[in-house]
C-alpha cells in the first residue's frame, strides 16, 4: 500500500511540474491556450494561434494565426480579424460586421452566424449536428466498445480453464 501511495504521488508531482511548465512557455509566447477559461482578444491586441478546449473565443482584434475551439464558440466582432483558418468542434461561429477571415471556416456540431458584410477569404464548411454527432461521438464510442469487447474476449479466451479429453 505505501508503495502505491509513493506512486501516485509521484505521478501527481510530474502532472504538476509539466503543467506548470507548459502554463511558462504559453505565457511567453503570443500564441493563447486555455482549458475551460474564456479567451478574449481586445480591439489593440495582436496574438498569434488561439486555441480553447471546452470555453470560448471573442475576436476583436487581431490573431495572426488559427482560431480552434472544442466544446466551445467562435464570436468575432468590431473589425476582429483572423489571419488563418477558424475551427470549432461542438460550437458555433459568428461573425459581425466587418470581420474577416483569411483562411478556412470550418464547424462541426454547430451553426454558422454571419454578417453579409463579413468576409471569409477560403472556403466555408458546415458539417450539422446529425453528421458531425456521429463522427464526433457515434463511430468513435462503437469502435471503443468493440476494442474492448475484444479485450474480455482474448482474456476470457486465456484464462479460461482447460478441461480434460473424454476418453
Amino acid at each position: 500500500m505505501k508503495n502505491r501511495v509513493s506512486r501516485f504521488r509521484l505521478w501527481i508531482f510530474c502532472l504538476l511540474f509539466c503543467a506548470g511548465i507548459s502554463t511558462v512557455a504559453v505565457a511567453e509566447s503570443p500564441d493563447r491556450t486555455q482549458f475551460g477559461r474564456d479567451i478574449s482578444v481586445g480591439a489593440s491586441e495582436e496574438v498569434g494561434d488561439v486555441t480553447c478546449f471546452g470555453c470560448s473565443i471573442r475576436v476583436r482584434g487581431h490573431v495572426a494565426g488559427d482560431v480552434t475551439t472544442f466544446g466551445g464558440s467562435i464570436v468575432v466582432e468590431d473589425q476582429g480579424q483572423i489571419d488563418g483558418d477558424a475551427t470549432t468542434f461542438a460550437g458555433g461561429v459568428r461573425l459581425g460586421r466587418q470581420t474577416k477571415v483569411d483562411g478556412d471556416l470550418t464547424v462541426f456540431g454547430g451553426a454558422i452566424r454571419r454578417d453579409p458584410q463579413a468576409t471569409v477569404d477560403g472556403s466555408t464548411t458546415n458539417f450539422g449536428v446529425p453528421i458531425s454527432l456521429l463522427f464526433l461521438v457515434v463511430i468513435p464510442c462503437a469502435v471503443l466498445g468493440g476494442l474492448i469487447a475484444l479485450i474480455v474476449f482474448v482474456i476470457r479466451r486465456i484464462t479460461r480453464p482447460s478441461l480434460p479429453a473424454a476418453a
